[in-house]
């Protein structure tokens, strides 16, 4: 049977008016929905049912704002099972990796119940003579999230949640490809109380995108995907005024030094490079040994491990990875393995062949290493965004570290050594927003701040924690002084308040 998926439009299901498109079971290459892509016009529509909302809801109390959030992660609490079986089921990741996704998440929530103390303001008494100055932070409006297929409930509760916490309103264009999860979402933040209208999904593809990018409603717009895309969001939305966060791509590097402890570094590696099936922007797609003895050293204890590596649909519980999302996404991470392999990189373990019997139309690929890798390649250039590792040995810590920061991507990046000075010496000079000392991917807590740097990021702002806070608020500050009976007269100069 295949479902119909709609829009969620002032607190209810609406169904869409025009087009849609196919949603896949990634395991077993079947159609499961049909999700409606909206229109302009009934983007138009929705955002206007937002702007309407989102006037009562800055006049909201930080307080009870919060208070409906807390709710909320109650609710998501009792139900990660009910959630991580629709992410599987439309995304394909394991089911313990899909548990993680959303308590990944729920931090950011739990981040965002704190709006009485994240919206507290400063103030300076007596700037002047009986002047007084203090800071407001006060909500945007609309404001609008589009997000990826990868995390379905992870990234667009990297967003929303602090959004709401500041008293804005919410208008989530989620992934075309597993929009099920955004609807649950949706409807669990209604019975947690949220007034109707304050939070929207819009499913859609570009033009549903673009028309949020150019609507007059719209205040800022916050996006996670692909660089090009990324810059174009970022390019269209500063043309029409917006603010804008746009995440783009990622080629994130592990660093593995010759007094590394090597079993540590390669479950890392194992973990990192092929969890989620390397969909994920985080991911370490790059290993770079220092040093031909830790070069060959990782390979040999690697290669195994790959190759051993559990390959089967998300829901089976002994599955290490899962499918990819698309057959289109599939047939692309064949083609770099192909790309490699004819630019003369040593294929260590090739994924290409693998076959699950009863899941021979899933979208599947086995764990793939490549060794010998060097930087012209287009395995090494570009995110591949699947299983695919590439090892480029370097000579010595210098050359490892020109790599990383000479590459146009910026995302994350790690180095695993028991060298306290070369460890310093990394997170201090390597040109990258998110770093990793012994811990492979280093995606920062709630109450910090996650992005990158160079390419993989577009705006002045990252997402969650304290810059969460500031990219959905304005900043008004206000002078005060009353009357005294005293006069001073007139002033005709850049006042000094003396």
């Amino acid at each position: 049977m295949v479902e119909s998926i709609p829009h969620f439009i002032g607190g209810r299901r609406v169904a869409g008016t025009g087009r849609t498109a196919p949603v896949f079971n990634p395991a077993t290459g079947r159609q499961t929905g049909e999700v409606a892509l909206a229109s302009a016009a009934e983007v138009r529509e929705a955002v206007k049912t937002a702007a309407a909302a989102a006037a009562g809801w800055g006049e909201t109390t930080p307080l009870r704002r919060a208070r409906i959030l807390n709710r909320f992660l109650r609710i998501l609490e009792e139900r990660t099972d009910q959630l991580a079986a629709v992410i599987t089921a439309e995304h394909g990741k394991v089911l313990s990796d899909a548990v993680g996704e959303i308590q990944r998440g729920m931090e950011v929530v739990e981040f965002a119940t704190g709006a009485p103390q994240l919206l507290k303001s400063e103030m300076s008494e007596s700037v002047g003579t009986r002047v007084d100055c203090h800071a407001l932070r006060q909500p945007l409006g609309v404001v609008a999230g589009i997000t990826p297929f990868n995390f379905p409930a992870m990234v667009p509760m990297w967003m929303f949640p602090v959004a709401l916490a500041c008293g804005n309103a919410f208008v989530l264009k989620p992934s075309e490809r597993d929009p099920s999860a955004a609807l649950l979402l949706a409807e669990w933040l209604k019975e947690a109380g949220l007034p109707d209208g304050v939070f929207t999904v819009l499913n859609g593809d570009r033009e549903a995108v673009e028309a949020l990018l150019a609507d007059p409603d719209v205040q800022a717009v916050s996006f996670v995907g692909s660089t090009p895309i990324a810059r174009h969001i970022y390019e269209t939305a500063a043309k029409h005024g917006k603010r804008c966060q746009a995440l783009g791509g990622a080629k994130n590097h592990m660093i593995v030094m010759p007094d590394a402890d090597m079993d540590q570094a390669v479950d890392a590696l194992m973990g990192a490079a092929y969890g989620s099936a390397g969909e994920r922007c985080m991911a370490v797609s790059v290993a770079v040994p220092v040093g031909e003895k830790t070069a060959e050293a990782l390979i040999e204890k690697l290669a195994p491990r790959v190759r051993a590596l559990k390959v089967g649909p998300g829901t089976d519980p002994e599955a290490e990875m899962g499918p990819l999302v698309t057959r289109q996404h599939l047939d692309k991470v064949r083609s770099y393995v192909d790309a490699g392999e004819a630019a003369g990189a040593t294929v260590v373990v090739d994924g290409r062949g693998l076959k699950l019997q009863g899941y021979e139309d899933g979208y599947f690929i086995g764990g793939t290493l490549f060794d010998n890798v060097t930087p012209e390649m287009s395995i090494y250039r570009d995110e591949i965004f699947g299983p695919v590792l590439a090892v480029v040995r370097a000579p010595d810590y210098a050359t490892a570290a020109t790599l990383i920061n000479e590459h146009e991507f910026g995302n994350g990046t790690a180095i695993f050594t028991r060298d306290g000075d070369a460890a310093r010496e990394f997170a201090h000079s390597i040109k990258v927003g998110m770093v990793g000392i012994n811990v492979p991917i280093p995606v920062p807590v709630a109450y910090h701040s996650f992005g990158g740097w160079k390419a993989s990021l577009f705006g002045d702002h990252h997402m969650h924690g304290p810059e969460g806070v500031r990219f959905y608020t304005r900043l008004k500050t206000i002078t005060t002084r009353w009357p005294t009976g005293i006069r001073a007269g007139a002033e005709f100069v850049m006042p000094t308040l003396k």
